[in-house]
């Protein structure tokens, strides 16, 4: 395995889809949720929850250890403000993380990793090996989360460890 690096399932990760409906900023659903929602591709978090800014109005909500009615909790809270859809059983989310990370996604993402090009915080909406991804870097250790739809699991885990393998010192 490339040095110092470590990947994870993030088990037990849940997570929605939140669109404002029309005539609804950021400002009012953010309050709800006690978080500064990103207008554009980032990602915020208060070490309780956060959020990945998909597009306009839209944003990938998460929590650690939530409850079984999380989502349904989130959509009565957003209620007149927001959609919700819960993706807890859509999205698996890997988490890479260590010194090599960049250069792992660096063999399929066609973003550049560099801390001045995606600093901590920064998202995208990209594609790893024909998977489509959400990524964010989540800090400078680099650490970073990659959403993937659940059916694609197996394949995008299968390109981390080949990948991984490439990179192993001989």
């Amino acid at each position: 395995m490339a040095e110092g690096l470590v990947i994870t399932q993030r088990d037990g990760l849940a997570l929605a889809t939140v669109m404002a409906r029309k005539g609804i900023g950021d400002e009012a659903i953010g309050a709800r949720l006690g978080l500064v929602l990103p207008l554009g591709p980032a990602f915020v978090s208060d070490g309780r929850q956060g959020a990945v800014g998909l597009g306009p109005g839209a944003w990938l909500v998460m929590q650690d250890a939530a409850e079984a009615s999380w989502a349904e909790d989130l959509a009565a809270n957003l209620e007149w403000l927001a959609a919700v859809s819960d993706q807890s059983s859509g999205y698996i989310v890997f988490r890479i993380a260590g010194p090599s990370a960049p250069a792992l996604l660096q063999r399929g993402l066609s973003i550049d990793l560099h801390p001045d090009a995606f600093p901590s915080g920064s998202a995208a909406t990209s594609s790893i090996a024909h998977i489509g991804v959400i990524v964010w870097r989540v800090d400078d250790g680099p650490t970073y989360d990659i959403a993937v739809f659940r059916s694609f699991a197996v394949s995008f885990r299968h390109w981390l460890d080949e990948t991984t393998l490439a990179l192993a010192p001989l």
